[in-house]
């Protein structure tokens, strides 16, 4: 089986990617990255009890000059757009969090990084939580996206290292359907812009997630108690 690493931010979409990917890779490594987000504490818990789980061998990369050019409503206490369920799928809503929420090319430094990683580590494939859902409104998240980050990289890397996303063409609750599936560790999970002791429920993704388990057919608050 071909080597990869995966980037685990510890939400839904890294963990049902990193599931995902086991089934056809052998996924050895995780990165996890903190440039100074309000739930940095709290994905890097998640991602360290997500790695324990599937014996993932992990690193946390500081990203400190980030936090210092980034001034998104992640980074900002208390600036977070605060949303209900029609405001997900009203086009001018969504477009306007996801611009509140928006990091200076996050995501393609993310892919960069760990392609230094992977070719170091003389692995092939980069996994990734990108999916159909989210790239509507983040086109870092799309499918056009791996393909460009692919091109570049088969220039920029001697062994021709790959983003594979497994989640791409699902939407979040086809995303929750296939963690069920995989038996995923969801007690490790955090998927909230914030970092307190519960999910806000308010935010983008809190109110991604808690729709994906409702379509899912899953009670999330049941399901987080066993």
């Amino acid at each position: 089986m071909s080597g990869a690493l995966v980037l685990l931010s510890g939400g839904l979409d890294s963990l049902v990617s990193l599931a995902l990917a086991r089934e056809k890779l052998q996924v050895s490594f995780a990165l996890t990255f903190d440039y100074g987000q309000q739930a940095a504490k709290k994905e890097i818990a998640a991602a360290v009890g997500i790695c324990n789980y599937y014996s993932l061998a992990h690193q946390v990369v500081q990203l400190p000059w980030l936090k210092e050019i980034d001034k998104s409503a992640l980074q900002m206490t208390g600036n977070l757009p605060q949303m209900n369920d029609k405001d997900i799928d009203n086009p001018d809503a969504a477009g306007k969090a996801a611009a509140a929420v928006w990091v200076p090319n996050r995501n393609g430094l993310f892919t960069s990084i760990a392609a230094c990683f992977a070719e170091s580590l003389g692995m092939e494939y980069i996994i990734a939580g990108f999916n159909h859902e989210e790239a509507v409104t983040f086109p870092d998240n799309s499918e056009q996206f791996v393909k460009r980050v692919n091109d570049y990289l088969e220039l920029s890397t001697l062994s021709d290292v790959a983003i594979w996303a497994p989640t791409q063409h699902m939407d979040k609750t086809d995303i929750v359907r296939e963690g069920i599936r995989l038996g995923v560790p969801w007690h490790y999970m955090w998927s909230c812009y914030t970092g307190g002791d519960s999910l806000c429920g308010q935010c983008e993704s809190c109110l991604r997630l808690l729709r994906a388990f409702k379509g899912a057919g899953v009670n999330y608050a049941k399901l987080m108690d066993r």
